[in-house]
């Protein structure tokens, strides 16, 4: 099959298969290494030590899968431009839009082996890899150069008239295609509002510092919050979408997508959401069989328990600093001193009723 039959094929199928956008880039190594390596050695990744294994492996597409001439890069919509949520229920922590429906990697990897199936099938004796953020891949990169959109300085993609809600994915395949998807010019400009908005400071453009941002605290830090953070965790129980709600590209628009786009590319319906939030007290009372049961399928299942538990006393001290809630304390009062529950959920149980001015007398362990 020639490049072009082949590159055609491949965006049909994903089309087909209801991704909201789809390209095809070559599979080199990454551009950008020295920048990777700067921020590994300056420990903006945090505790996040899997990103520092194999960075060789990272930055080259062909070391993940031998051979690789190509990349099928495409993007799944979770979220519609201009949506809002309301007011927080009292007592609740909010989730990152994008764990609120099915977890977007079943939803992706599904398509995605179906389409290396049909490609297969089309061109035998070529191999294909499916990859979603799991692996280890620049996929922001490669979404970038396959012209699904440009990379903006809170560092997430963007493309043209549908924002920056969306869930990256590819192939990567040792077959020849013709590349398609033009790279898209940087249209961010002079704005920083992603990085005035953000409330740690996380943000610098075109850069993370993992440390301080809210969803590597919430999703992915196993460890204590350090407590100077702990106020500007806000009411995020799980990840945060301020950089993107603040985001122009975000607002509400009758721009319509891409040329290259499905028609008006809607957000899928797995991703519809379950909830926006949770009941902190509800997720304080869980145990490891109520979080399975209330997180079935869901991203969320990223964080443990005791991690929600530890998000869920950060948020509700921040509630507490607010407003009393006579129930509310006694519960973090009683937690800090539950020596059943794990010592970083006491830890952050101690730190709320510290910040709150508490006797800490009433919080010394017992069992």
């Amino acid at each position: 099959m020639s490049p072009d039959a082949a590159a055609t094929l491949a965006l049909r199928l994903c089309e087909e298969l209801g991704f909201a956008a789809a390209g095809i880039a070559e599979a080199v190594p990454s551009a950008h290494a020295d920048n990777l390596r700067d921020w590994l050695a300056q420990g903006k990744h945090g505790s996040m030590e899997y990103l520092a294994r194999h960075v060789e492996t990272r930055l080259d597409p062909a070391r993940v899968l031998p051979g690789a001439r190509s990349a099928i890069v495409v993007a799944d919509r979770y979220a519609e431009r201009g949506s809002v949520d309301g007011l927080t229920p009292p007592m609740h922590g909010r989730v990152a839009r994008y764990a609120r429906g099915r977890d977007y990697h079943a939803v992706i990897k599904r398509r995605l082996h179906a389409l290396c199936d049909r490609l297969r099938e089309a061109m035998p004796g070529e191999a294909f890899r499916a990859v979603v953020d799991t692996a280890p891949v620049l996929e922001r990169e490669l979404a970038a150069r396959a012209g699904i959109g440009w990379v903006g300085k809170h560092t997430l993609v963007i493309r043209p008239g549908l924002g920056s809600y969306l869930l990256l994915g590819g192939v990567l395949t040792t077959a020849t295609l013709t590349l398609a998807g033009e790279p898209v010019a940087d249209h961010c400009g002079t704005c920083t509002r992603c990085i005035d908005a953000c409330p740690t400071r996380a943000i610098t453009p075109y850069s993370v510092d993992a440390r301080r941002c809210i969803s590597y605290l919430t999703i992915e830090r196993r460890l204590p919050i350090d407590p100077s953070l702990h106020a500007p965790l806000g009411d995020w129980l799980y990840g945060c979408d301020i950089c993107q709600e603040v985001c122009p590209h975000n607002s509400a628009s009758t721009e319509r997508p891409a040329r290259n786009a499905p028609a008006q590319s809607p957000m899928r319906e797995d991703y519809a959401p379950r909830f926006a939030s949770l009941d902190l007290l509800e997720v304080l009372g869980w145990g490891a069989a109520d979080r399975s049961r209330a997180l079935s399928g869901s991203a969320m299942k990223r964080a443990t328990l005791a991690m929600l538990k530890r998000n869920a006393i950060l948020v509700l001290g921040n509630v507490l600093a607010r407003a009393p809630h006579a129930a509310a304390l006694e519960r973090v009062r009683a937690i800090a001193g539950d020596g059943d529950e794990p010592e970083m959920v006491r830890e952050a149980a101690r730190a709320v009723l510290a910040r709150l001015g508490d006797s800490a007398r009433r919080t010394s362990p017992t069992r």
